[in-house]
């Protein structure tokens, strides 16, 4: 049964989130892994020419991309995040817009050779209804890549997920997490004509790894 997402409620939460995430001086920067300098790179999209980040968040992957000659186009669910990191990378090249991805995928006429999420809308969307949309918006052969933290043994599907330290307003999303198998069926269920979900270690021993899912149109 699908959870009930309450869209303005996660917007407040991702702009509350914007207020401490962006940070005007960074530098473009590609990295899958929630670690610095650690894991592959850009190359996983290929060459294209066009790509569309979902989720961009500060914009610091597009703007990688977009110095690559690459046409960057990023959404976002907080209007604070897409503004700041619309005008930080506009000179670049780089458009952001503001929206919820479904709907925004749904009336998007573009078609990318290559759509990624990095730690992003993929991590709280559901894919049933996500990747079919991904899907028709890429080119032949196109491809699609994400990533995100592993699921937690035991925990599949839809997780709750509060806003950082239990305590205050409760500001809450949900976020998705499967095997790597069955993340592989989703895609290959929406259409992908191939895919797959590998774990990448940590740096440390012990540490969480990194799950990075790719798929070709």
């Amino acid at each position: 049964m699908p959870v009930p997402h309450d869209i303005p409620a996660e917007t407040e939460l991702w702009d509350t989130f914007a207020k401490s995430a962006f940070d005007a001086e960074a530098e473009p920067k590609f990295c899958w892994t929630q670690y610095a300098d650690h894991g592959p790179g850009a190359e996983l999209l290929g060459s294209p020419d066009s790509a569309l980040e979902i989720g961009c968040g500060t914009g610091r992957a597009l703007a990688h991309l977009a110095q690559q000659g690459v046409k960057a186009t990023g959404v976002d669910l907080s209007p604070r995040m897409a503004q700041l990191a619309g005008e930080r990378w506009a000179p670049l090249g780089v458009r952001i817009e503001h929206a919820e991805i479904l709907d925004w995928l749904a009336t998007d006429t573009g078609r990318y050779d290559a759509v990624y999420s990095i730690f992003g809308a993929v991590w709280f969307t559901d894919p049933s209804r996500l990747f079919p949309l991904v899907h028709k918006h890429l080119v032949p052969g196109g491809v699609f890549v994400f990533s995100q933290p592993p699921a937690i043994p035991g925990a599949y599907g839809p997780q709750g997920m509060y806003k950082g330290g239990f305590a205050g307003k409760a500001m809450f999303t949900y976020r998705y997490s499967y095997k790597p198998a069955v993340w592989e069926r989703h895609l290959t269920r929406a259409g992908f004509a191939e895919a797959e979900a590998r774990i990448v270690d940590a740096p440390k021993e012990g540490h969480i790894g990194t799950l990075i899912v790719s798929a070709q149109a």
